[in-house]
Order: structure tokens, then sequence, then C-alpha cells
């Protein structure tokens, strides 16, 4: 009978249309779009503030180099606390401070500091994804994060989508502008986000003792995780894609090709709708049937090629269908790579894994960036895409670990 109450316990706690699945999405969707409504335009605005490739490639990396710096430390002391809520709220204030500092007068300072304070914005993602997996019972790790993910892009996609029409409409500091307006709603929806208190089932007992959850038991063992690191190393190499492309240069490419604010818009859209639609789909299909290093390997080799197709389309049709695909490549592995992260932890671990995990693959959102904006320096954008396609044909020859099936 206690076990019945329990199973059904567990289904109500992960049903996606519950009231704290819902504030929980509706908070997800208002901090991504906070953090992507200027993106599709900040390389053009750079470009336009007469900053060269190499300074742009910089301060587009700058974001992944403070989440560099924070996210272990975040989710080491959020796993102290055994609170995620606080930080939530802390991030969704530092989306608005950073809108703030991209609309400071000057060439390079203000772009900056703003990206650099949406690094620590970015940096609370490590308890958000914690507290969502909390809603889930343990088997059902991959379901929660392909669901998160799905939540991240479309809040992603709501922003990105917005930014070229609101460019256009009243300037560039008008995006920033209402992704000031976006934050400060995300602050309030973050306040009625609920948080479970962190209890240790009788099975997270077994595997370790109460008596073993001492700080430097918790970071020793995530720290001899083979498969963290292996996953870590991996989304690295993801995140360095992705930050070449759609989040760094492809509008870039877009502009190049005629592309006016408005129609970057368009492009943006080819990407993120199938990109969230896969990710929704990934977890709940596709690996289960088809086995997750098999997906993971098809993603990176898929992304690989229509990464290195980008420089050579000839219109921004080709461009979009470019965009479309390698969207869908990419929505095979980000989910996958994300459960794994955390999928062998317990809960009182996880914020510390999750924290391990990002701060590595964040390295990959500023040298991903920084190293194509040095090649386009010398080689044309060309230069950086074909970049991008090589670590998508590097982290594929990763990805035949057998341990990804675990």
């Amino acid at each position: 009978m206690q076990h019945t109450s329990e199973l059904l316990h567990a289904q109500q706690k992960a049903h996606p249309f519950s009231r704290r699945h819902l504030i929980f999405a509706a908070a997800t969707i208002l901090y991504w779009a906070t953090l992507y409504i200027y993106v599709p335009i900040l390389s053009p605005y750079l470009q336009d503030r007469g900053l060269s490739m190499g300074w742009i490639g910089f301060i587009l990396g700058s974001y992944g180099l403070t989440q560099v710096l924070t996210r272990l430390p975040l989710g080491m002391y959020s796993d102290v606390m055994s609170r995620c809520k606080p930080f939530l709220i802390a991030g969704m204030v530092a989306g608005l401070l950073s809108c703030v500092l991209f609309m400071l007068p000057g060439t390079w300072g203000g772009p900056l500091a703003g990206r650099l304070m949406a690094g620590l914005c970015a940096a609370a993602w490590v308890p958000f994804s914690v507290l969502y997996a909390s809603y889930y019972p343990t088997n059902q790790t991959h379901q929660a994060m392909g669901t998160l993910s799905f939540l991240t892009v479309f809040g992603q996609l709501a922003g990105m989508s917005a930014s070229g029409y609101l460019a256009s409409l009243g300037g560039w500091n008008y995006a920033f502008l209402c992704g000031i307006g976006v934050a400060t709603v995300g602050i309030f929806v973050t306040l009625f986000v609920h948080e479970p208190k962190k209890k240790p089932s009788s099975l997270e007992s077994k595997i370790v003792p109460p008596s073993d959850y001492s700080r430097e038991q918790t970071v020793r063992r995530v720290l001899r995780s083979s498969l963290l690191w292996k996953v870590s190393i991996l989304s690295l190499l993801a995140h360095g894609i992705l930050f070449i492309t759609m989040f760094g240069f492809t509008p870039l490419q877009a502009t190049e090709l005629g592309a006016s604010k408005n129609e970057l818009t368009w492009i943006v859209i080819s990407f993120m709708i199938p990109h969230a639609l896969v990710s929704l789909w990934t977890g709940r299909y596709l690996a289960p049937r088809f086995g997750t290093r098999r997906i993971v390997i098809i993603g990176f080799l898929l992304s690989a090629v229509f990464t290195a197709a980008i420089p050579y389309s000839p219109n921004l049709g080709w461009l979009a269908i470019t965009q479309m695909l390698n969207g869908i490549a990419q929505a095979l592995y980000f989910p996958l790579l994300l459960s794994l992260a955390i999928r062998h932890f317990v809960p009182a671990e996880r914020a510390t894994a999750m924290g391990l995990y990002q701060s590595v693959y964040s390295m990959g959102m500023f040298l991903g960036p920084y190293l194509a904006g040095g090649l386009n320096a010398s080689g044309g954008l060309k230069a950086g895409f074909l970049f991008g396609s090589a670590l998508g044909i590097v982290a594929a020859c990763l990805s035949t670990s057998k341990k990804l099936d675990s």
C-alpha cells in the first residue's frame, strides 16, 4: 500500500501540466528570453560599433568565460545550502543588469561588461536544471532534461525571434530595453517557483550513507566520475559549435547575404523551431529506441556537415535550410548530454555535478567564438565555420565510448 502511494506521488510529481511545472516553465522561458533577446543582433551590433572581428569574437566568448569561473562554485554552494531558488532570482537580476550595461555609451566597455554579466545570469542554469530534475523520479531524468531542453529552446526562440523586429522598430537599444522588461517579469514569476525540500530516500541512503554527505566526499565522488568528465568535454565541443554558428557568426553570414534586421528573425526561427521540437523527442523516443551513444554520434556528424555548409550558402533560402538541419542535428545530443551529467548522482550531489559539467562546457562558449573570430579575421567567415565543423567531427569520434549507453 505504501509502495503504491509513493508511486502515485511520483507520477503526480512528474506531471508536466501541474501548477509547479507550469510556473517553472514560465520562469524558464522568461529567463532564456532575457538572455537571448539580443543574440541575433549582437554580432552585427558590435560590428556597427566599429569593433574588429577579433574583438567581436572575444566579447561573444566572454559570456562563457565568467561561467567557467562561477558555475562549479555556485553548484557546490547550492548543495551546501540545499537551496536552488535564491540563485534563480539572482540570475534573473543579473540578466536585467546585463541589458542595462549593453546600452552604455562607448565602443567596447559596455558590451563587454554586459556580456560578462550575462554569463553570471547564465550560471544560474546550474540550480535551474537541478531544481527541475527534483520534480521527477530518478528513473525519469532523460525525460526531465528533454522537457527542460524544450523549455530552454522555446525561451531562446521567443527572445531571438523578437530581436530583429525590435531592432528594426526602435534601433539596437530597443531590444535591450525590452530585455529589461522581460527580466522584470521573470523576477516576479520566479518568486512563485516551488522548491521541494531535499530529503534522501531509502534508496539514496543505501547508495551513499548519510555520514558520507560531507562536502569533501561529494566533491571527490563528482571529480572521479569518468562519465561526467567525458560528457562535459563533449558538451564543451557542442557549445563551441553552437556559439560559432547560431549564437555567434551565423547572423553575420546572413547580413553578408543581404539580410535585413527582420530577415534575421526568419534565420533564427529556421534553427530554433526544429531544435525545440527534436529536443523534446530525443530523450523520450529516439534514445530509448536507438541508444544514447548512436544518437549522439549521428548528431555530431550531421552538425559537422551542416556547419561546414553555412559559408557555401548562395542565398538566404539555402542558409535557412542549413540552419533547420543544424538545429535538428544539435538537438540530438544536447538533452542527452545534460541528462548523463547528473543521471548517476543522488540529489545531494547533483548541483555540484551540474556545476562541474556546466563550468567545463562554458569553455566551449568562450573558446569557440574566440578562436573562430581569430580565424575569421584572417580567412573570412568560412574559416570559422570550417573550424566549427572540425569540432563536430572530433566530438563524434569521442562519442564512441560505450559508457554513453550506461
